[in-house]
């Protein structure tokens, strides 16, 4: 499969380079520039993040997966991280995001790989491997959703929030809402704080650089006829049918989706479960069990790779 050339990465300064120990690159995805994190050589591991992080969460996981023969590749979603940056809000649909992974799996020209998804990464990532399914050879998730809201569901306080009219405005837009009060969605608070809490911030600073937040709250289903819903059921089938390894790690203390693991667990009813007392970006503290749940979910792809040579 061709590759798409690999385009200077924005600058960063230098509080946060450091930070960032990886190979940095764009990519032209349709009509938006992708920013893309790598490091490593060996079979292709995508990590995809959700909202309103980017491609740093995954940088602990990262460290401890560091001399593996893997090839880590840390995407940053369009309106967030370092990718471009739409300023209509109307852009961002669950469609458009699918889209956007899906054509830059294929500009990166991965024919094999196991995916690791977060929040709107699950139902983006395996929104794309529906088209792609012979690609997936294993799949780790982490505090998602990957199917559509039942009948008589409520949405979270925060998704309740975020429809507010003029007040989640102002919220998101200028006073830089969620991003500025992650720590509050983690088990251990102080996760997130100090030089973690402003990187977080860094990429969405100013309401140019800012719509996406609040359009990814708004991407999630507050009524059965959401236009998300499709795209969830259709991620709901690709998971359904995913017979290769896979693994759960799951947050408990997530106030959004810390009770509903099981969820993940219908659908991949032969994954190992790990539970762990952290929150919603458990990346910041558990990645010790991601990593290991990684290893584990490779080691099941390369064996059962290799039984179907023999």
């Amino acid at each position: 499969m061709p590759t798409s050339p690999r385009l200077p990465a924005p600058t960063l300064p230098d509080w946060l380079s450091g930070m960032l120990p990886f190979e940095r690159y764009a990519v032209e995805v349709g009509e938006w520039r992708m920013h893309v994190m790598e490091a490593g050589e060996g079979l292709p591991v995508v990590m995809l993040h959700g909202n309103p992080t980017w491609g740093f969460l995954w940088r602990k996981v990262a460290a401890e997966l560091r001399g593996e023969r893997l090839r880590l590749i840390l995407p940053d979603l369009v309106g967030l991280g370092l990718s471009e940056k739409p300023r209509d809000p109307s852009v961002h649909t669950l469609a458009f995001h699918v889209g956007q992974v899906g054509a830059l799996l294929d500009a990166l020209g991965l024919e094999r790989m196991v995916l690791v998804v977060q929040d709107w990464g699950g139902p983006i990532g395996m929104g794309a491997m529906a088209d792609r399914a012979s690609r997936l050879a294993g799949l780790v998730v982490l505090n998602t959703v990957l199917g559509p809201p039942k009948q008589g569901f409520r949405p979270s306080a925060f998704h309740r929030f975020a429809r507010f009219p003029l007040l989640s405005d102002v919220a998101f837009r200028v006073g830089g809402f969620p991003q500025v009060a992650l720590f509050a969605a983690q088990g251990d608070r102080r996760s997130i704080h100090g030089e973690v809490a402003r990187a977080y911030r860094f990429p969405l600073r100013g309401m140019s650089e800012n719509a996406a937040p609040l359009a990814l709250a708004r991407m999630v289903p507050d009524a059965l006829e959401h236009p998300s819903v499709p795209g969830l059921q259709r991620c709901e089938q690709a998971t359904a049918a995913f017979r290769g390894p896979a693994a759960i790690v799951w947050g408990e203390r997530d106030p959004i989706l810390g009770r509903v693991a099981h969820r993940a667990q219908r659908l991949l009813p032969d994954a190992p479960l790990t539970l762990s007392q952290a929150g919603h970006f458990l990346q910041e503290e558990v990645p010790g069990q991601i990593a290991a749940a990684v290893r584990d979910v490779v080691r099941r792809a390369e064996s059962g790779r290799l039984a179907a040579v023999h």
